[in-house]
């Protein structure tokens, strides 16, 4: 994969404006349940929990951005798993840059003080922590949109379905990396503790290359 494919799949990321439907309801999803003077643990947990289906949204977008015929272009003069891979790698990004921006706000906003406001938490490690929550949303976010769009699901009403579905256990089903960063942060929020989600991180993201190794592979075929 090279920068020139990353820049032409963010070029029709951008040109497309398929991207301001998710971003618009991400906005309005934190700006309903985030407010100022909350504690800073427990909102950058919330932001972090919507920034996931967000994610499987935006990689959706990414690989069905081209025609048929333009993606067929592009695999012939590459390869048709290093084009799938770019736009995966895209719609990650486009992610990640989205959770470092609610990160920052979130964190700017809020009061560094436990959930019972008695204890006093530390806005830079908190943001730090919680970027490093967003990054697993974003990871796992952009393993259920690689597995529920083409080449992996054919049908759009069933990757749609799929999707959300994924989704909803991803943030809910024991074990989830995602589940385990999130709660982890809201967790620390109680006890007025920083946590450091690194093991979920690593999870998250050995999750996310083995979903993407099996749609390039399965682009490579079909």
């Amino acid at each position: 994969m090279s920068t020139a494919l990353l820049a032409y799949q963010s070029a029709l990321l951008l040109r497309s404006q398929r991207w301001l439907a998710p971003v618009v309801l991400y906005a309005a999803f934190c700006g309903v349940g985030v407010q100022s003077g909350q504690p800073v643990l427990d909102s950058l947990g919330y932001a972090a929990a919507g920034l996931l289906p967000v994610g499987a949204w935006l990689v959706r977008i990414c690989v069905s951005n081209e025609p048929p015929a333009a993606r067929s272009c592009t695999a012939a003069a590459t390869a048709p798993w290093r084009a799938h891979l770019a736009s995966l790698v895209t719609g990650f990004l486009a992610t990640a840059v989205l959770g470092a921006v609610a990160t920052g706000v979130v964190a700017l906003i809020s009061d560094g003080a436990s959930t019972d406001h008695r204890v006093k938490v530390a806005v830079p490690p908190a943001a730090g922590a919680g970027l490093l929550t967003m990054l697993v949303c974003a990871l796992v976010g952009s393993a259920v949109g690689a597995v529920t769009v083409w080449p992996v699901l054919r049908s759009t009403g069933l990757g749609v379905a799929g999707m959300l579905l994924c989704a909803l256990l991803a943030l809910v089903a024991p074990g989830s990396p995602a589940r385990s960063a999130v709660t982890a942060m809201i967790a620390g929020s109680q006890q007025g503790t920083v946590p450091a989600p690194l093991l979920p991180l690593a999870a998250a993201a050995a999750l996310a290359a083995l979903c993407a190794a099996t749609a390039c592979h399965l682009s490579s075929r079909r």
